[in-house]
C-alpha cells in the first residue's frame, strides 16, 4: 500500500515564542504530524521573498514536509505567541505572504492527487486566498477527506465563512471554547457537547465531527453511528502549540491507513499529549511514541 497523500492549504509562518522563533501554522502542523504517522505530508502556502521566507522553506524541507510554496512581495508571516501556563495567545499580523496565494495549474495538480486536505478559517481571511482555496477544493478527487479544523483566531472569521467551509468539508474539528461561540452563532444553545456534534454531523452531512476539550477529554463521532470518547492524559506541559493540529494530522493519517475510529482516536490523543511535553509544533518523534493512555490505565 502506498502512503496516503495528506495536503494542507493555508498559513506557513514563524511562531515567535518566548524562547525564540519556531516554524508553524496550523495547516502545516497538520501535514507534519500526518507525515510522522504514516502519510505523505504536503503543504501549499506562500512566503515572502525575504530571509525569513528562505528559512521557512528550508525548515519545512528539513522536517520532511513536501511543499508547494509560492514566493511573493508580501512579508513572510510571523505571529507573536505569549504563553500563559503553557497556553498560547496569538497576535496575528495581516497583509502577509499567505494572504496572497495564487490559483495556478500547479496547485490544481497537487490537490487532485490528495487523499485528504486540511483547511481552516484563518487563511481564508483575505479575498485572494479565500478565492484560491475555495476553487482548489472543487478539484479534490472523489472520496477525498476534507478536514475542516475551524481554528478560530482573533476576528479572522464570520458565520458565513464557517458555513461555507462546513459545506465543503467531510470532517469538522472544533474545541470546547470554539463550540461556545458556535452554540450562539448557530442557535444550538443548551445542547450537550455530543448533541452539538451530532447537530453539525447531520446539518452539514459530515463523515466525522471531532470535539476536543483541552486537558479534559476528546470525542469523535461518525455518521456510521460509531463514537469514541477518551479522557486527556495528564502530562508535564511545556507548551500546547500545535497539539490540536497533531491530533488532527494523526487521526487523518491513521484513518486513511485503515485504523478503526477507536484506534485512530487513541493514537491522536497520545500524539497530542506528546506534543504538549515538547517545545514548538514540529518536535522530533521518539523511536516509539509513549502510550500515555495506557500509563493512565485507559
Amino acid at each position: 500500500m502506498t502512503n496516503p497523500i495528506v495536503l494542507s492549504l493555508g498559513e506557513l509562518l514563524w511562531d515567535m515564542l518566548p524562547g525564540g522563533k519556531r516554524a508553524g501554522g496550523a495547516p502545516v502542523n497538520f501535514a507534519y504530524h500526518a507525515m510522522k504517522n504514516g502519510a505523505e505530508g504536503w503543504a501549499i502556502s506562500a512566503v515572502g521573498e525575504d530571509e525569513l521566507g528562505d528559512e521557512l522553506v528550508a525548515k519545512a524541507d528539513e522536517a520532511g514536509i513536501n511543499t508547494v510554496i509560492q514566493r511573493n512581495a508580501w512579508p513572510t508571516s510571523t505571529v507573536e505567541v505569549a504563553l500563559k501556563n503553557g497556553i498560547p495567545e496569538y497576535t496575528i499580523v495581516k497583509g502577509v505572504a499567505w494572504d496572497h496565494i495564487l490559483y495556478t495549474r500547479q496547485l490544481i495538480d497537487v490537490v487532485s492527487k490528495a487523499d485528504a486536505i486540511c483547511f481552516g478559517t484563518l487563511a481564508l481571511r483575505s479575498p485572494e486566498t479565500h478565492a484560491t482555496i475555495m476553487e482548489l477544493l472543487k478539484h479534490t478527487k472523489p472520496g477525498a477527506m476534507k478536514f475542516f479544523d475551524i481554528n478560530l483566531r482573533g476576528d479572522h472569521y464570520s458565520k458565513e465563512l464557517i458555513e461555507e467551509l462546513l459545506k465543503a468539508a467531510t470532517v469538522f474539528k472544533i474545541n470546547d471554547e470554539e463550540l461556545l461561540l458556535l452554540r450562539d452563532m448557530f442557535d444550538i444553545r443548551g445542547t450537550s457537547g455530543e448533541d452539538a456534534c451530532r447537530w453539525f454531523l447531520d446539518e452539514f452531512d459530515l463523515d466525522y465531527v471531532i470535539l476536543t476539550a483541552g486537558s479534559a477529554y476528546s470525542t469523535v463521532i461518525s455518521r456510521r453511528g460509531e463514537s469514541s470518547t477518551l479522557d486527556t492524559p495528564h502530562v508535564e506541559v511545556v507548551d500546547t502549540v500545535g497539539a490540536g493540529d497533531s491530533f488532527s494530522g494523526t487521526f487523518t493519517a491513521r484513518t486513511l491507513l485503515g485504523d478503526s475510529l477507536a484506534d485512530a482516536h487513541r493514537k491522536a490523543v497520545n500524539t497530542a499529549a506528546f506534543v504538549c511535553t515538547q517545545a514548538g509544533a514540529w518536535p522530533d518523534y521518539p523511536t516509539e511514541m509513549p502510550d500515555y493512555l495506557a500509563e493512565a490505565g485507559k
